[in-house]
């Protein structure tokens, strides 16, 4: 079983590579904040975009699911096309929830991540207090990390974690260096049962809009850790196993760097599909236009009747009556599933389905 060292750690990680890092990363992340800073409706954004997220992330955990299972499913309501769709669900709405706390109070505490944990699971088991926890190989079965098996030391690292990620005064290293630091101990420590991965990359996100680093949570960084998941489990365990942070600080930077210059490209896309919807509606269909049906239209790809009654607060027959128009002048197509019917935003939806990394 590895000793996990409190933090901050006593040497110094901010080597001459990983300062140049740090700048292409910073450079990324604030293009994103700005360009997510000029979109006319921040909902839109953290709607669709938390859901992209948490298709990656749970993704990492073999929970596969589509985007149109995602978009087809409804948290609001409980109804959910699958099992997995729900659990994406799940962890968007723990996403969203754990952004509106750390936005309120400026903290990022242990009940905040008790909070999201149990958000993703749907249980409130807590820190871990039973022994027998061990991280496995999935192709031998052979245990490749034993975390920490005492309550009182998980409750003990958390803690200190706790202050590391609150007191700035603990460290000066650059946010994203701890951002990355953090990660590494909240995998390390593996407080949960169950969920540690994703409620994990949760905090990634809401550390960097407690850092004032995003406005909103829009960083897709689960999206690169998908892509190289095998480089992710080897770093996590080699930095483990050497106390050498080097290649670890390096890989994250990067993630952070690629996944702030795509989702700038897929935010700019959305903005102007946006701006197209708007016009063709105010040309074409002034006496229905509204901000908030181009809003209604943007935040749900496949929209409903219900979903346009009870955010533009018309009748279910006016709502019908919209949908109709919007899908005879080509914006939308019009699927029927089971009894009821969605309203598809088709541009909006092959742009989110067709993210792409270099």
């Amino acid at each position: 079983m590895s000793q996990i060292k409190r933090l901050p750690l006593e040497h110094d990680l901010e080597t001459k590579v990983v300062l140049k890092k740090l700048v292409l990363a910073h450079q990324a992340l604030a293009e994103l904040k700005g360009v997510a800073a000029s979109m006319p409706n921040q909902s839109i954004l953290i709607s669709t975009l938390s859901l992209q997220e948490a298709k990656e992330s749970s993704e990492i955990e073999n929970i596969i699911t589509t985007h149109d299972d995602i978009y087809r499913s409804d948290s609001a309501s409980s109804h959910f096309i699958t099992l997995a769709a729900k659990e994406v669900h799940n962890y968007a709405t723990a996403l969203r929830d754990g952004f509106e706390q750390v936005r309120s109070s400026g903290l990022l505490t242990l009940n905040d991540i008790l909070n999201i944990q149990a958000g993703i699971e749907e249980n409130r088991a807590g820190f871990r207090k039973l022994p027998g926890t061990a991280l496995k190989n999935e192709q031998t079965g052979e245990t490749v990390y034993t975390p920490p098996q005492h309550p009182d030391e998980i409750n003990a690292l958390m803690a200190n974690l706790e202050h590391f990620i609150n007191e700035p005064e603990l460290c000066d290293w650059d946010p994203l260096v701890k951002m990355a630091v953090i990660h590494h101990q909240f995998e390390s420590i593996h407080p949960f049962y169950d969920g540690n991965g994703r409620a994990g990359r949760v905090i990634n996100i809401l550390y960097l809009v407690q850092q004032g680093l995003l406005d909103t949570p829009v960083l897709y960084l689960s999206r690169y850790i998908n892509q190289h998941k095998s480089d992710y489990y080897r770093l996590l365990q080699a930095t483990r196993d050497t106390g050498e942070w080097h290649d670890w600080l390096l890989f994250m930077l990067e993630g952070v760097e690629q996944t702030a210059r795509q989702t700038t490209a897929l935010v700019q896309d959305i903005k102007v599909i946006m701006q197209d919807y708007k016009h063709q509606l105010r040309l074409e269909l002034p006496k229905i236009y509204s901000q908030d049906l181009i809003n209604n239209l943007f935040r749900h790809p496949y929209t409903k009747i219900e979903f346009v009654s009870a955010e533009l607060q018309v009748t279910r027959q006016t709502a019908a009556r919209y949908l109709d128009e919007v899908v005879a002048l080509g914006l939308l197509s019009k699927h029927k599933r089971g009894k009821e019917n969605f309203y598809l935003n088709d541009r909006l939806f092959t742009r989110l389905a067709n993210v792409n990394i270099g």
